[in-house]
């Protein structure tokens, strides 16, 4: 696929007042969750809370893609049509998660960094064949007293670079995620901790993209917000106006205007303070880049517990739980949100 479709792919993810839902929880993610609501982790649960979720009528005004696990890519729907062709009808864009977690970063004690760089060159021609037209790699950023060491930030920073250069070898859309933990219980850090933490990263992430020859209008960053650590002391915290004003000022110091669009992972944020900090965010702008969001548990986490208590009977009710928070969260997008 040429780097032209590619970009058109990247504008349709961060099309005006849409977002990407995130259905790519690990094994031990989704497990925790499934659990939680009292259901038994296992292949037709994990499946069913998916398709319920990815096939939401509609779903596909307020979401432009969906990020999926492996497992979920090589699934059908209970009427016998694979996941992806049920998100092709929705008008949802297919992509998928292809790292491999985190491990130890030796001689690093408490710092991690992202594997799965080998053979991903032929996974990634293999998710293409099954429908894929985006990918997702997420390097994980610890801030303690001592952390993030520049060893620990050049490690994942050089990975995701890599691993864009070979998506869009392969004719996928890359989405780069820096995810700096905001929710870490060893985050106490304040909020001018964590934007310098953030330029760093994201200064040392484009500059390791130039030099893989990355075609930025053809690539989607998702980013934490800046924030204080959720266990921060409380003279710490701040509101939603402060933390708008830190986000958009990293992003005008450390992530080029080239780039296609930026969407914000919720980072352990409660459902509402997500929302309104996106829509805080964007009645800064306008911006150079289209700002959205990607959410997991901020769309998802109602719905799933709805769903739970009676999966058909309560089907239709969360359907509508997840496009409400979808249709919230696009107005967010807009700047237009407003408190219920």
């Amino acid at each position: 696929m040429s780097i032209e479709n590619l970009e058109q792919i990247a504008q349709a993810m961060v099309a005006p007042g849409k977002g990407i839902i995130a259905v790519d929880e690990s094994a031990s993610t989704i497990k925790k969750r499934i659990e939680a609501v009292g259901l038994e982790n296992n292949e037709e649960n994990r499946r069913a809370y998916r398709e319920m979720l990815l096939t939401a009528p509609g779903l596909g005004e307020y979401i432009s893609g969906a990020i999926l696990f492996d497992e979920t890519i090589r699934q059908k729907t209970a009427d016998g049509r694979t996941m992806v062709q049920a998100m092709e009808q929705a008008g949802i864009i297919p992509g998928i998660k292809v790292d491999k977690g985190t491990h130890p970063l030796a001689g690093f004690p408490g710092e991690v960094v992202t594997e799965g760089l080998d053979g991903l060159r032929e996974r990634l021609q293999e998710y293409a064949k099954l429908g894929a037209k985006f990918a997702k790699w997420r390097a994980v950023i610890k801030i303690t007293d001592d952390t993030p060491t520049s060893a620990a930030v050049e490690a994942n920073t050089h990975a995701l670079a890599r691993y864009a250069a070979l998506c869009q070898e392969a004719g996928l859309v890359p989405m780069v995620e820096p995810e700096i933990l905001m929710d870490d219980k060893e985050n106490t850090q304040d909020l001018d901790t964590s934007f310098a933490v953030h330029k760093e990263v994201l200064q040392s992430l484009f500059a390791q993209l130039e030099l893989n020859n990355v075609e930025l209008k053809a690539l989607i960053l998702k980013v934490s917000m800046v924030i204080p650590g959720k266990y921060a002391p409380k003279e710490d915290q701040v509101d939603a106006e402060d933390i708008a004003e830190a986000t958009v000022n990293v992003f005008q110091y450390a992530v080029p205007a080239a780039v296609a669009g930026i969407v914000f992972l919720s980072g352990g944020q409660e459902d509402q303070q997500a929302t309104e900090n996106l829509n805080e965010i964007n009645k800064l702008g306008p911006h150079p880049w289209p700002i959205s969001f990607s959410y997991g548990r901020a769309l998802v986490s109602a719905a799933l517990e709805n769903w739970a208590k009676d999966q058909k009977g309560n089907l239709a009710s969360a359907q509508k739980i997840v496009v409400e928070r979808a249709k919230e969260n696009s107005q967010a997008a807009k700047g237009i949100w407003k408190k219920g």
